[in-house]
């Protein structure tokens, strides 16, 4: 139950602060722009396949709108998730309030379960908003269902390990803008490492394709379902939440 508590204090404090509320704002601005300029260039498109029948090969509202949104929806997600992690242990390290929470009758999971539980709540509220976009959609056209829910899945995952990541170092350092641009930093390294794949051959090759974080989404964004790529999100998340363990573990030690 201590995780539970964590969980509550963390949702609290997100809306008692301006955090979430700009992160809400931007993201809603940003994703807006995003689906506005994907419609508008796909009903371009649907106006020059009237005359030309050749180019309407192909052209459907899931490929065409869905699909790319779902790919920069993650392009926002790298700059806007280092915002909600960057001061959930940092501040508190700043404040020491961190020391005088690790000397509650609370284990350190349960302290960092709570925390990436609030965050991840806070992002899947996010995520919905865009919802109302898929919902638009429907109105003057059918969509298929499976690809829309792939994609939410694959964006979800896809925020965990951005989110895991920031938790990461937020442990490390008391400095809210450094933890932020690491997270950043990491981040993005993941989204381009896959750009060295085609650049490298073989294995190499292969190895850099694998890390790279936006090669797995795209499968999720055409609606295929690979167990590699839910591993892949998923060993990232552990790994980092697993990192953030140890980190509160030193730090409980040395104190």
């Amino acid at each position: 139950m201590g995780a539970i508590a964590v969980f509550k204090k963390e949702m609290r404090s997100y809306f008692a602060s301006p955090i979430a509320y700009a992160v809400f704002t931007l993201f809603l601005v940003v994703s807006g722009y995003f689906f506005y300029t994907i419609l508008i260039y796909l009903s371009l498109i649907s106006v020059q396949a009237a005359m030309n029948p050749g180019l309407a090969r192909g052209l459907n509202v899931t490929d065409g709108i869905v699909r790319p949104f779902f790919i920069d929806l993650g392009v926002v997600l790298l700059f806007l998730m280092p915002l909600l992690t960057m001061r959930v242990f940092a501040e508190e390290r700043k404040q020491g309030t961190l020391e005088l929470l690790l000397t509650y009758p609370l284990r350190d999971g349960e302290v960092l379960l709570g925390k990436f539980m609030a965050a991840t709540t806070l992002y899947a509220l996010l995520l919905s908003t865009t919802a109302l976009y898929v919902l638009l959609l429907t109105l003057w056209s059918e969509l298929e269902l499976y690809p829309i829910l792939t994609g939410y899945l694959g964006l979800l995952l896809l925020g965990m390990a951005f989110l895991s990541l920031g938790l990461f170092f937020s442990s490390l350092t008391e400095n809210q803008i450094v933890a932020g641009a690491f997270a950043f930093g990491a981040s993005l390294l993941l989204w381009i490492i896959g750009w060295g794949g085609t650049l490298a051959e073989g294995d190499w090759g292969a190895l850099f394709r694998h890390l790279s974080i936006v090669e797995h989404l795209a499968s999720f964004a055409r609606g295929v379902l690979e167990m590699k790529d839910i591993v892949y999100y998923l060993g990232m998340t552990s790994f980092f939440l697993f990192a953030t363990l140890k980190s509160l573990e030193i730090r409980r030690w040395k104190g």
